[in-house]
């Protein structure tokens, strides 16, 4: 494998979020572990339940805390999924792909159903605290912005928010430079002997892919062929759905925006609503949706 695989399997990827659950993402709980019960051991339940610190006695801040908390975690998840697609994929192994894709899906579900909790919040709801939230903004996430290079949405300059924290800022520089789970799906066409340009196979990661003709014929030769031990094919689905849950991801954000706050600019000093219908005009897989219309 070559060096983008061996970060992948790094721990410590994203700022040490990334991993897979060893010693350097542990909590260190107040207490001895033998005075746990083995369930909070286990979850560490006491360190989660001591992480809500609202800066307000508003209960509409708990709310909207401790759903961005779950939020964190469920960009945490899937990132985990889409990993270890992407190690399956780079080893040509197309069919162990399929089930952290679909995983993926699953867990883009539970991630959208999130928003259902804030849907009580109007803007007076929410201007009782939003003065408390100061700069901080949903756009800061480190471990969204992970997910988004994940999926092929590169920017270089979100990147910069994050340099007051070198180690996470050098984390998502490398995530940057990875190939996305796309890159790594269009090297397995390549792979099974569709006509992919060798410049699409080797290029600059850092900039996002732009849709090529060639990829899409691919896609829709690939969706033509309905035999059922087409694993390419099955790959095809499990990276729409993918496609389609992240994609309502953001049609519910931007729902959410609205309905708390309107067109006012965002708390991180975006323009708030115009930043996330630009971004929802960026498509996740390009050629996997425009290659239905050849087929």
């Amino acid at each position: 494998m070559d060096s983008t695989t061996e970060v992948l399997d790094d721990e410590r990827s994203g700022d040490g979020v990334t991993g897979d659950g060893g010693a350097d993402n542990r909590v260190a709980d107040d207490r001895a572990p033998d005075d746990r019960l083995p369930y909070d051991r286990y979850v560490h339940a006491d360190t989660l339940h001591r992480l809500q610190r609202t800066t307000t006695d508003n209960p509409g801040e708990m709310s909207f805390l401790m759903i961005s908390q779950i939020m964190e975690l469920y960009f945490k998840l899937i990132d985990f999924e889409l990993r270890a697609a992407q190690r399956a994929l780079r080893g040509d192994e197309v069919a162990a792909a399929l089930s952290p894709l679909r995983r993926a899906a699953l867990h883009l579900e539970g991630l959208n159903a999130s928003w259902q909790g804030l849907r009580w919040m109007s803007p007076a709801d929410f201007n009782r605290f939003r003065a408390n939230l100061g700069d901080a903004s949903g756009m800061q996430s480190a471990m969204y912005r992970h997910l988004e290079f994940r999926l092929g949405l590169k920017t270089a300059s979100l990147t910069r928010p994050h340099r007051g924290n070198p180690e996470q800022h050098e984390a998502l520089r490398r995530s940057l430079a990875e190939p996305s789970v796309w890159d790594d799906a269009i090297a397995v066409l390549a792979r099974h002997g569709y006509d992919i340009p060798a410049a699409l196979l080797d290029r600059d990661h850092t900039v996002e892919h732009e849709p090529d003709t060639a990829v899409e014929a691919a896609w829709a030769d690939v969706l033509a062929d309905p035999s059922p031990d087409n694993h390419v094919r099955r790959l095809a689905d499990a990276l729409t759905e993918v496609a389609e849950q992240f994609a309502e991801w953001r049609y519910r954000h931007l729902s959410a925006v609205r309905r708390a706050m309107g067109a006012k600019s965002g708390t991180g000093g975006t323009n708030g609503i115009g930043w996330l219908e630009q971004s929802m005009n960026r498509v996740v897989f390009p050629e996997l949706w425009s290659a239905r219309t050849r087929v």
